[in-house]
């Protein structure tokens, strides 16, 4: 008997296509045989997010693109949020029969496994974003430290030499502040881990790769066993409202 293969949804909250591309490109090798990526682009809101508005509106740009996907394709095997900030996270896992996790919270799950950690990331208004994240998933007392470089995570995805030296200054900062490992992180940043791990004594982590490692390994939050929100809906999209618990 013939195995359908399972599929993984990946949501790029940003509008940026390349964004989506770059992360497609990276993480198909990541995948096993049993499993399909498919990948979706935001329709609306900020082309990189980078503060507190884009971030609330990519939020629902998210929800918006799960609920085109399970309109279009039917509901997924698994989500993983392509942004290191995790918009609309706690949304969709409440919302979605299957397992949610972001950049953010896989990665921030795989460093705590090695004790205090630091995070290497761009745009200087990220601090306090990811630092009340970390605190809202449990991580706030392991992460001891967040390195922003100058460059936006735009600017590093669009001049990959300045990166590298860049995230490989910003490493050696972070290190020094005695944690055990560093995640580098950022949708645009996939790859440079592992260029940069050779002159790092701490373990580098991809938030890219940390995602698909932790949807595929279990340990997440249960799902809710049923695909749908129980908001009371004003205006929304119709696939958003198509998928209103009544």
């Amino acid at each position: 008997m013939e195995t359908t293969q399972k599929r993984l949804l990946l949501i790029n909250p940003n509008t940026t296509v390349a964004v989506t591309q770059r992360l497609t490109a990276f993480l198909q090798d990541a995948f096993p045989n049993s499993m399909h990526l498919d990948a979706v682009t935001a329709n609306f809101g900020a082309r990189y997010i980078a503060c507190e508005a884009s971030h609330a509106v990519a939020a629902h740009a998210a929800l918006d693109s799960w609920a085109q996907y399970v309109a279009s394709a039917g509901a997924p095997d698994g989500v993983l949020i392509g942004c290191f900030g995790d918009p609309g996270l706690f949304a969709l896992r409440q919302s979605s029969a299957c397992p949610v996790t972001g950049l953010a919270e896989a990665s921030f799950m795989e460093a705590a496994a090695h004790g205090a950690f630091a995070v290497v990331t761009g745009g200087q208004r990220w601090k306090p974003m990811l630092s009340r994240l970390a605190h809202n998933l449990g991580f706030g007392q392991q992460l001891h430290h967040i390195e922003i470089v100058q460059p936006t995570g735009a600017q590093l995805m669009a001049d990959p030499t300045m990166a590298l030296a860049c995230l490989g200054a910003a490493c050696d900062a972070a290190q020094a502040k005695g944690v055990q490992a560093i995640i580098i992180g950022g949708a645009g940043l996939a790859g440079y881990a592992q260029l940069l791990q050779a002159r790092s004594a701490v373990p580098l982590i991809d938030s890219a790769a940390a995602g698909v490692r932790v949807l595929l390994g279990g340990g997440l939050p249960e799902a809710t066993g049923r695909n749908g929100f129980d908001a009371d809906w004003g205006t929304v999209s119709a696939p958003m409202q198509a998928l209103k618990i009544r």
